[in-house]
């Protein structure tokens, strides 16, 4: 979960180029051109975004491009994954290399405004943790003083590590490594003491380790990390069928409504706004471009929220994530939908 600050060496014509598209409201139009959506996802982060032994992308957050490719071109296959790391991902963001952005990125002023940027929702909530080896004997991040941590460059991550040391008057010797891979490899073959990331990285990093057991996190939390979806300024349409294809999600499961069973839910559902969101009142898709089955076919690309996550990152599979936050709002979380109306 890497999250640069700046845009780095990112070229001026081809950010223009990028920021043109976008104002010129031509993205859908591009895609359904093309046919396929070229999604920026990570260079490899089990349960979140990485290639499957036969080289096909999976994970939480994959599945978004999967709904959004579902709900523009009728066909969840049809995805085109860009890995980028966190020095890459604004540049092709930007350049117009890829139409959206699925990939652990945070949610902040700078990148919200000075980028040029629109973070459409927040599919995760995170936080930033520490991972180190049990016998470090190390129970607290507060005992780090010293420390050699490894840190991703071009991130917040960086900036937030500095302002915690600083605060708690310590001292460490930074890492760096350039994506998640190279940073468990590092913090494996003992070039660090500790390993500082989003917690959510963290787990899913422990979970490929073959002596996960001997690896723990460390319970502080120290930053607030809402990850989601990013698209270009500009193109205010688009940013609305992503923020709506990931919110028909989130819907889907507080109606109960499953990919299993969709097809039966609309044919005997009387709730007015499940037959809004399945297309069977009210002409929503036409107001985004979109015909009326938009979000049922993104719902059936992999399921609701809920199976998304639990397949994915959830209690039940090596990863071993909790809601928490991530839950629906009924249910104690603050994962909530505005109303399809």
């Amino acid at each position: 979960m890497k999250k640069s600050v700046f845009l780095g060496t990112l070229a001026a014509t081809t950010m223009l180029a990028g920021i043109a598209a976008a104002q010129d409201g031509s993205t859908l139009a591009a895609i359904k051109a093309r046919g396929e959506l070229i999604c920026g996802t990570n260079t490899g982060l089990t349960g979140f975004g990485a290639p499957d032994a036969n080289g096909n992308y999976q994970g939480f957050d994959v599945a978004l491009c999967k709904a959004v490719a579902a709900a523009v071109l009728g066909d969840a296959t049809k995805v085109k994954y860009v890995p980028t790391t966190g020095e890459t991902r604004f540049t092709a963001l930007a350049s117009g290399e890829v139409d959206l952005l699925v990939r652990n990125s945070t949610w902040t002023y700078s990148r919200d405004t000075s980028l040029a940027f629109d973070f459409v929702a927040v599919n995760y909530y995170d936080g930033q943790g520490f991972m180190v080896k049990k016998d470090l004997g190390v129970s607290s991040a507060k005992e780090l003083d010293g420390a050699t941590v490894c840190i991703q460059t071009g991130t917040t991550t960086e900036l937030n590590l500095a302002d915690y040391f600083k605060a708690n008057n310590m001292t460490y010797t930074p890492v760096t490594v350039a994506d998640d891979s190279e940073g468990q490899r590092q913090y494996l073959a003992g070039a660090c003491d500790a390993y500082t990331t989003d917690a959510s990285g963290l787990a899913a990093s422990r979970a490929t380790m073959a002596d996960a057991e001997n690896h723990i996190i460390l319970p502080e939390i120290i930053s607030k990390e809402p990850l989601g979806p990013v698209v270009r300024h500009g193109d205010n349409n688009w940013g609305d069928i992503v923020r709506w294809s990931f919110y028909s999600l989130l819907v889907a499961e507080e109606k109960g409504i499953t990919a299993a069973n969709i097809g039966e839910v609309a044919t005997t559902s009387t709730d007015p706004e499940v037959k809004r969101l399945l297309g069977l009142e009210g002409d929503m898709g036409p107001m985004m471009g979109l015909d009326n089955e938009w979000a049922k076919r993104a719902i059936a690309a992999s399921g609701n929220y809920g199976e998304i996550f639990e397949a994915n990152i959830g209690s039940a599979t090596p990863i071993g994530l909790a809601r928490g936050l991530n839950a629906l709002w009924t249910q104690g979380g603050l994962q909530y939908a505005p109303p399809v109306r």
